[in-house]
């Protein structure tokens, strides 16, 4: 039987590698923003690494793992044989990837245009037509990646899939740097890049799956019974990252009729990814494994307990990032992107993003804690109908304000149909029975949490008022923001104390008792 997932040790692991990987991923942005501005070939590199990265969402962590996991985790906490299901499901999705990947590089004009129609007939078409071509591979790669991560997270070993995707952003920040000495075309250099780091991943993941002796062996495909199983919870699951696809591309659309709008979002959106990715990556990654094997097991004390932990803890450090991100968004922008082609008005541009986005990173954060309580009882039918509620608001907030407000409201349609998802998974849970209740610790902190936050965003605002000459002042700029930001952490964190939003005691007893 596979050793026990550490809930909160297993979040904080994975969170702490997440932090350094999105780190340095910032860092690769910041270099591409310097690069490449937010020109054509910035708009084409962006809308050409967004391809495989959009199409993993079905085959990767979203889908296909989200079926898995809860299958394989209950395999191993039964004593079946885990390994052959495990061998299965990766040697058909070999199959499966391998075709997708050579369709999708045949016809990449056809899927710029859906991305991108506002391309067609300048040279940003042509340009993510030959990236995009070069990029696609990738997908292969990543999927089988993600598939042996969630093998490996269902023994509760967190850290290995955590780490590699730190890999990818440091390979990219080599990659630019060569190219800048070397004189390449650094479009190129960039795209060249993506499918290399593919396969160093895989092979990393590869190497340490098989060292644990969890590497599933590549067979011939089989239709087995348990395939067919997996296909058919799975079924629902692709289908609703179709939807969330389709909010995607319903953004990009909006924004490709706007030079630059595309980048402007990305870059907006790296920024946010970094709270999201830290505290939702990691608590969905630990959490539904933790919950398929409890409610596997029939401890349903147990999966109302972990439910809640998770969700004190993602609100705890999301709540206060959301507000950040919306308070000091031109501060943080301005200073972390503001070089080389990258000018004032594309600062301000991006800043608006931002604050939009961060308005939503609480829902999406509470979209990640509310979906394995679905999954890990194998109903991926419901959140599907939910997904499709909040797609319907998204094209019609997107294409409604696009008339009115242009390219940001691509911003407003992915924020406020986030917030509809949450409340339709929330609304949805109440009816799982006890394991999805909310019990009074968390309800009584989660105000607690929230009133911290109002404390930090009130200091916040009136010392960026204080620092806006010095945020501008090239040799003083970074240490103006990390002085704004210390501050607002400090401010928080003092009034959670202060107020009983959080205990460091029970941090501690956690990590130390699992």
């Amino acid at each position: 039987m596979a050793e026990p997932i550490r809930l909160i040790r297993g979040v904080v692991t994975v969170g702490l590698w997440t932090l350094l990987s999105r780190g340095a991923g910032f860092l690769r942005d910041v270099m591409i923003a310097g690069f490449l501005g937010t020109g054509a070939m910035a708009d084409a590199f962006n809308v050409a690494f967004s391809l495989p990265n959009m199409f993993r969402r079905f085959f990767a962590e979203g889908a296909f793992n989200m079926a898995f996991v809860p299958l394989y985790a209950r395999k191993l906490e039964s004593r079946e044989d885990a390994d052959a299901f495990a061998r299965d499901a990766f040697s058909g999705l070999s199959a499966v990837l391998v075709l997708f990947a050579a369709l999708g590089t045949l016809l990449m004009p056809l899927l710029v245009w859906a991305m991108a129609s506002g391309f067609a007939g300048d040279a940003r078409f042509d340009l993510a037509v030959g990236y995009g071509r070069i990029t696609f591979v990738y997908i292969l790669f990543i999927s089988l990646v993600a598939l042996i991560s969630g093998i490996m997270n269902s023994h509760g070993r967190f850290t290995e899939a955590a780490a590699v995707p730190v890999l990818m952003n440091l390979m990219f920040i080599a990659a630019m740097l060569l190219a800048h000495l070397a004189g390449w075309d650094m479009g190129l250099a960039l795209s060249w890049t993506v499918p290399v780091t593919g396969v160093v991943q895989f092979g990393f993941m590869w190497a340490a799956a098989a060292r644990l002796g969890y590497a599933p062996r590549l067979t011939r495909p089989r239709l087995t019974p348990e395939v067919r199983r997996l296909l058919v919870i799975a079924a629902p699951v692709v289908l609703s990252g179709g939807v969330v696809q389709v909010n995607l591309i319903v953004g990009r659309q909006i924004a490709s009729y706007t030079e630059g709008a595309v980048s402007w979002l990305v870059y907006a959106d790296r920024l946010y990814q970094l709270p999201l990715g830290v505290v939702g990556v990691a608590v969905g990654t630990v959490l539904l494994p933790e919950l398929s094997r409890r409610l596997g097991a029939g401890d349903v004390a147990g999966g109302r307990d972990a439910l809640n932990r998770a969700a004190e803890f993602a609100f705890a450090l999301t709540i206060p990032a959301a507000a950040a991100l919306m308070a000091i968004a031109w501060p943080l922008v301005s200073v972390l992107y503001g070089r080389g082609a990258f000018g004032a008005a594309d600062a301000e541009a991006t800043a608006l993003a931002l604050a939009i986005y961060g308005a939503g990173l609480p829902a999406f954060v509470l979209q990640k804690v509310l979906q394995p309580l679905f999954y890990a009882r194998e109903d991926t039918r419901r959140p599907f109908r939910y997904a499709l509620v909040a797609m319907v608001m998204n094209v019609g907030v997107a294409l409604g304000l696009g008339l009115v407000i242009g390219w940001s409201a691509a911003a407003w349609g992915m924020t406020l149909s986030a917030w509809a998802m949450a409340g339709l998974l929330w609304l949805g849970s109440r009816g799982l029975g006890e394991a999805a209740q909310t019990d009074a610790r968390l309800r009584a902190r989660l105000w607690r949490i929230v009133a911290a936050a109002g404390a930090m965003v009130l200091v916040l605002r009136g010392l960026a008022v204080g620092l806006d000459g010095w945020l501008l002042v090239p040799g003083w700029r970074y240490g103006a923001l990390a002085l704004l930001v210390a501050t607002g952490a400090a401010v928080y964190f003092a009034a959670g104390f202060a107020l009983g939003a959080f205990r460091p005691d029970e941090l501690r007893r956690a990590m130390r008792r699992g």
